[in-house]
C-alpha cells in the first residue's frame, strides 16, 4: 500500500469513552463499534470463563461483577499503579492496549481493510512519560502512534474545516477523566495554538464520585463499610442523574436501598463547589499565557461529555462573559479533529491547505546551581512555546578540577526540580579547570510528536554530547515489552460476532439487579426471551430476538 492509498485513521483514547474515525472523500467519518455505536466505554471486565470483554459488555459489569472490572485507568497512566483481572494484575497502558486493539478490530471489520498507522489524541496537559505510554499501548495493540494530537488542538482542527473567517477560539475540554482549556487562532488556514493548561486528574468522572460520596454519607449504616457492588450501584445512579442534567435532580437509587435522593441546585453548588473551583485556574492560566483577556475570545467550544453539566458551563460562561458553542458532538469532535490530523499529515487535497502549530503544555530544562544553591530548575524550553522549536543556554561548573557534568531533564513549573517531573539524566566530560571557567551550551530541540534532543556542546574544545529522548517508556526494556505482550496474549477474547449478544446479557442481567416488582418481572421475560434464542444456536433467531429485546428496552425507557 502506498502512502497516498494509506487509510486516515484518528482515534480519541478517552478516560471514559473512546471512539475512531477516517477520513473518507474529503470530511471526518465516525467509525460505529461491533454495537453500531460510536462511543466505545473504556472498560475492561473479565468473565467467569476467563474471557475478557471490551466496552458496553464490559460497562454494564461495572454494576453487576465491580470487582472483575476496571474502568477511569487511563487516568493512572505514567504511574506504577495495577489492576487486578482474573488472575494477573494489568497496567493501565496494557488496559488501554485492550481498548485501542477493540477500535482497530471495529475499524477493520467497517473499512474491510487492515489498519496500522493512526493518530491519537492526548489530553493538553499529558506529560511526556504518559505520551510515552500511549505511544507503548498503540505498540502493544499492533497499531503505529505516528502522531500525538493534543485533544484541544484536535476539536479545533475539527472546527476550522466549518469556519471560513479568523477567529479566536477557547477550548474548553472536560472530559471523563481530564481538563483542558487552550486558546487557538484560526486564520488564513492556519490553526495556530496560542497557550494550554489543564489538569490531567479532573474530570466528569470526579463531580459524579462528589455526588456518590454525599449519597453514601446519607444512606451508610452505622454497623460499617457499604460493599463494593453498593456503592458501584450508587456511582451509577449518580451518573446517570448528572447526565439527564435535570433541574429538578433526583438519584434514583436501585435495591437495597429503594429510594430517591432530591437535590436542590443550591446543594449541588455546595457538592461541587471545590470541583468547580479547580476548573478556574487553568482558565486563568491559559489566557494569561496567551496575553489576552476574556473579552479577547470570540468563541468559546465546549469539548467533552462533562461540559454538558448546567453548572460546568454556568462556570465558563461567567468566566468568559460569552455563551458556549456545541456545533459539533462533544463526545465525538476529538476523534474527528484526530483524524482530519491524519488526512493533513497524508496530504489529502481537502485539507492539505490547513496550517497547525501546537504548544509544549510543559516548561523543560535541567538541573543546575545558582548562587552556591543546586537542585534548581532551570527552563530551556518555557510552556507554551510553539513546536517545533530549539532554544539553548549556557551553563557553567560549579567546581575545581570538575571533569564531568550531569545533564538531568526535567518538565514541570516548580522552582525546585525535586517537585518536577523527572525525564532523564545522561554525563558529559569536560576538562578540568577552575570553576565557572569551563561553560557548556545545552540545546533543547521539541518536535510535534513530542520527541526530545538534547545536544550539549563544551564550549572549549567544541566537543558535542547527543542524548535523544525517545518514545521508549522509561525503565520498559524490550523484556518488559514481552512480558506486557505475554499478559495481553494469555487473555481469551470472544468472538467479535459474539459480542452484541454478550452487552445485552450483560445489559439484561444489571438491569434485573437494578429493578423491582414490575419492572423486574419485565426484564425477567425478556432475560427468558433472549435466553431461549441463545439455547437456539440459529443466528437468525438470535438476531431477531436481540432487536426485539432492543426494541422493547427503549418503550420501557431502560437504559
Amino acid at each position: 500500500m502506498t502512502k497516498k492509498d494509506t487509510l486516515a485513521i484518528g482515534i480519541d483514547l478517552g478516560t471514559t469513552n473512546s471512539a475512531i474515525a477516517v477520513w473518507r472523500q474529503g470530511e471526518a467519518e465516525l467509525i460505529p463499534n461491533v454495537l453500531g455505536k460510536y462511543l466505545t466505554p473504556s472498560v475492561v471486565s473479565i468473565d467467569d470463563n476467563g474471557q475478557v470483554l471490551v466496552g458496553d459488555a464490559a460497562h454494564s459489569r461495572l454494576i453487576t461483577r465491580p470487582a472483575e472490572t476496571v474502568a477511569a485507568f487511563k487516568r493512572y497512566m505514567g504511574t506504577n499503579k495495577t489492576f487486578e483481572l482474573g488472575e494477573n494484575r494489568y497496567t493501565p497502558t496494557e488496559l488501554c492496549a485492550l481498548i485501542l486493539g477493540s477500535l482497530k478490530a471495529d475499524a477493520e471489520a467497517y473499512l474491510g481493510e487492515p489498519i496500522s498507522e493512526v493518530v491519537i489524541s492526548v489530553p493538553a496537559y499529558f506529560s511526556d512519560q504518559q505520551r510515552k505510554q500511549v505511544h507503548l499501548a498503540a505498540e502493544l495493540a499492533d497499531l503505529i502512534a505516528v502522531r500525538l494530537i493534543n485533544e484541544p488542538t484536535a476539536a479545533c482542527l475539527a472546527y476550522s474545516l466549518h469556519e471560513s473567517h479568523e477567529r479566536r477560539f477557547l477550548v474548553f475540554d472536560l472530559g471523563g477523566g481530564t481538563f483542558d482549556v487552550t486558546v487557538v487562532e484560526h486564520q488564513d488556514g492556519f490553526v495556530d495554538v496560542r497557550a494550554s493548561a489543564g489538569d490531567n486528574r479532573l474530570g466528569g468522572e470526579d463531580f459524579t464520585q462528589k455526588l456518590a460520596d454525599h449519597v453514601i454519607d446519607n444512606v451508610k449504616t452505622d454497623d460499617g463499610e457499604l460493599a463494593l457492588a453498593d456503592i458501584a450501584k450508587i456511582f451509577s445512579a449518580c451518573e446517570q442523574a448528572k447526565k439527564s442534567n435535570d433541574a429538578d435532580f433526583v438519584i434514583s437509587l436501585p435495591e437495597p436501598f429503594a429510594k430517591s435522593v432530591s437535590l436542590t441546585q443550591h446543594q449541588l453548588d455546595e457538592i461541587w463547589k471545590s470541583t468547580l473551583l479547580r476548573l478556574s485556574q487553568p482558565l486563568r492560566q491559559a489566557l494569561s499565557d496567551a496575553r489576552i483577556s476574556p473579552s479577547d475570545i470570540d468563541e468559546l467550544i465546549f469539548v467533552g461529555g462533562a461540559t454538558r453539566l448546567r453548572h460546568v458551563q454556568q462556570l465558563a460562561t461567567r468566566l468568559i462573559g460569552r455563551f458556549g458553542k456545541i456545533t459539533l458532538d462533544p463526545d465525538l469532535v476529538v476523534a474527528m479533529g484526530a483524524a482530519t490530523q491524519a488526512a493533513c499529515r497524508l496530504r489529502d487535497e481537502a485539507v492539505e491547505e490547513i496550517v497547525l502549530t501546537d504548544v509544549s503544555p510543559f516548561s523543560l530544562g535541567i538541573a543546575s546551581s545558582r548562587n552556591r544553591q543546586s537542585g534548581v530548575f532551570s527552563p530551556i524550553i518555557e510552556r507554551n512555546t510553539v513546536i517545533p522549536t530549539s532554544r539553548e543556554e549556557r551553563f557553567y561548573t560549579t567546581s575545581d578540577k570538575q571533569d564531568s557534568v550531569r545533564i538531568a531533564v526535567y518538565q514541570g513549573e516548580r522552582f525546585w526540580v525535586r517537585e518536577n517531573i523527572f525525564i532523564n539524566e545522561f554525563e558529559v566530560e569536560v576538562p578540568e579547570n577552575h570553576a565557572g571557567e569551563e561553560a557548556i551550551d545545552v540545546r533543547f530541540s521539541y518536535d510535534i510528536n513530542g520527541l526530545l534532543e538534547v545536544d550539549v556542546t563544551v564550549v572549549s574544545n567544541k566537543q558535542t554530547t547527543q542524548k535523544v529522548i525517545d518514545r521508549t517508556p522509561i525503565g520498559m526494556s524490550d523484556d518488559d515489552k514481552a512480558a506486557s505482550r505475554e499478559r495481553l496474549a494469555k487473555l481469551k477474547v470472544h468472538p467479535r460476532e459474539k459480542l452484541p449478544n454478550i452487552a445485552l446479557s450483560e445489559k439484561l442481567n444489571r438491569l434485573y439487579e437494578e429493578k423491582l416488582a414490575e419492572e423486574r418481572h419485565l426484564v425477567e421475560q425478556l432475560i427468558l426471551h433472549f435466553t431461549h434464542a441463545l439455547d437456539s444456536q440459529d443466528e437468525r433467531v438470535i438476531n431477531e430476538a436481540r432487536n426485539d429485546v432492543d426494541a422493547q428496552l427503549k418503550s420501557l425507557g431502560f437504559q
